[in-house]
């Protein structure tokens, strides 16, 4: 069986796509790092998640993700609140930032890692276009307070799912997943 470490709607819909029958099984662990490299961070994150999963599951295939927008050498992860989520909408509204998905893929005591980036450019929106984007909602469970599904993004290089939080191409060349 794959289960999937997350509670992300949108990583469901996405493992979807590779694969229908699976279960889910959201992590608890707190998301914290000690790694620099945005890289290194979402990847560490993904293991994270995943370990904690597969304790659970040992001999199920576990998908771990995490996605963190990177912008002027910080990372970007989900806003604390509404304030925070204006705050970095206003940083990146009109300019380009890269947004890094880290994979963890563990079966059997073994672990594989993978990450992806895409390079982002939000359209420019106004204080009140963010505002009202923020009232919606949307933004406050999302790396860097955005959704690439809501219309926000003026541009992009790089898998589009890997900006929704799980890049299917990266996790469908991983050879734990080839081996399931």
């Amino acid at each position: 069986m794959i289960v999937l470490a997350s509670a992300s709607p949108r990583r469901r819909e996405l493992l979807a796509r590779l694969e229908p029958r699976f279960e889910v099984q959201p992590s608890r662990v707190e998301e914290v790092t000690s790694k620099k490299r945005p890289s290194f961070m979402a990847r560490d994150l993904a293991r994270q998640k995943a370990e904690y999963v597969a304790l659970s599951h040992p001999d199920d295939l576990v998908v771990g993700s995490d996605t963190i927008v990177y912008f002027r050498g910080k990372a970007l992860g989900k806003p604390r609140d509404r304030e925070e989520a204006e705050r970095f909408l206003s940083e990146l509204c009109g300019k380009w930032h890269v947004v890094y998905t880290g994979v963890c893929l563990i079966k059997g005591g073994e672990t594989e890692t993978a990450y992806a980036l895409s390079r982002v450019k939000l359209r420019k929106m106004n204080k009140e276009e963010i505002s009202e984007y923020v009232r919606g909602g949307s933004p406050l469970d999302k790396a860097g307070a955005y959704g690439v599904q809501d219309g926000v993004v003026e541009k992009f290089c790089g898998e589009y799912e890997n900006i929704m939080g799980l890049p299917v191409g990266t996790l469908a060349g991983m050879r734990l997943w080839k081996e399931r």
